[in-house]
């Protein structure tokens, strides 16, 4: 039996369309888009499949792409139930989809939750002016120790997702951020780039909403994990509603190591599986561990491809 990863995207994944091909093709995924909707009193065919300002805010995003995540995934287990997963693993919002997909939650409190989520870390940064900055084309080393000295300045600045070698994004004041473009570029970056990004995530900004997010998840997540998850913080395996609370707790104000967590695991896999919108894990995994066959379930084309491969 193959050793698979079953892995999930997280915010700046979503696109306006994303799920359509699911919803117009399966009743399953029409009954679940219904269930999500009513939960949070969101018309998500309205936020999904039409223009709108409201998918790019974060309380909004966050449920948007798990929906569409857990379609897939529900869609895949039940063309090829046989298929077991060997871990799960998210990047930042991805690791509740993680969660869900391991069986700690259900689909549609994972929803609420996220939602909620996303309303707290906004809410954190609304008095601020917050955001994120891509670093392209320098070491890890190197922009830590950049962020480290303005932090001794007294600047509110932090690495907070380790994308793949070469990309690293950092997160805090976008006044700061702004006032270190050049110290990024001086040191050898190709490029700092402002994202369009109202929040600052995997920050110390965000540490108003942890006992928020804790509090609720108390109340949702259970211990009935089909395989453990990957945790961004530690990249070292859990499986228990104790660990998940004060793993995804931290994860807000702690950077993302995915790929500190794809180096990790790689050599134990035999493929990966991305579920949702996009290829944005399969081209990361593609550059950090180029052995790592990765897949996609992006749409009813794909599930069939994957299907072909892996469930006959």
């Amino acid at each position: 039996m193959s050793k698979i990863a079953m892995i999930f995207a997280g915010q700046g994944s979503q696109a306006v369309g994303m799920g359509k091909d699911f919803y117009e093709n399966s009743e399953l995924a029409r009954e679940m888009f219904e269930k999500a909707g009513e939960r949070i009193g969101v018309d998500f065919k309205a936020l999904i499949f039409e223009e709108n300002e409201k998918l790019n805010e974060t309380a909004y995003t966050q449920p948007a792409i798990l929906l569409v995540q857990m379609i897939a995934y529900k869609l895949f287990k039940d063309a090829c139930p046989d298929v077991k997963a060997e871990l799960f693993l998210g990047h930042s919002l991805g690791e509740f989809s993680a969660l869900c997909a391991s069986g700690a939650i259900d689909y549609i409190d994972a929803v609420e939750l996220v939602h909620k989520r996303g309303s707290f870390m906004q809410e954190a940064c609304n008095e601020i002016e917050a955001g994120m900055m891509a670093i392209v084309g320098l070491g890890d080393a190197d922009v830590e120790k950049i962020c480290a000295d303005a932090q001794a300045e007294g600047k509110k600045v932090w690495p907070a997702n380790y994308n793949q070698d070469g990309q690293l994004v950092v997160a805090g004041l976008k006044s700061d951020l702004a006032s270190l473009e050049q110290t990024f570029k001086d040191a050898g970056a190709k490029r700092a780039l402002l994202l369009n990004m109202s929040v600052a995530s995997h920050c110390d900004l965000l540490s108003p909403a942890v006992e928020k997010l804790g509090a609720i998840m108390e109340t949702m997540v259970n211990d009935s994990f089909e395989a453990p998850i990957i945790s961004n913080v530690t990249t070292q395996p859990y499986s228990s509603k104790d660990e998940a609370i004060k793993l995804l707790k931290e994860q807000l104000t702690s950077p993302v190591k995915y790929k500190q967590s794809i180096e990790a695991v790689a050599g134990d896999l035999d493929m990966a599986i991305e579920f949702g919108n996009g290829v944005v894990l399969k081209g990361l995994n593609r550059r950090i561990a180029k052995d790592l066959t990765t897949l996609n379930i992006s749409d009813m084309a794909s599930l069939e491809k994957v299907k072909e491969e892996i469930c006959s």
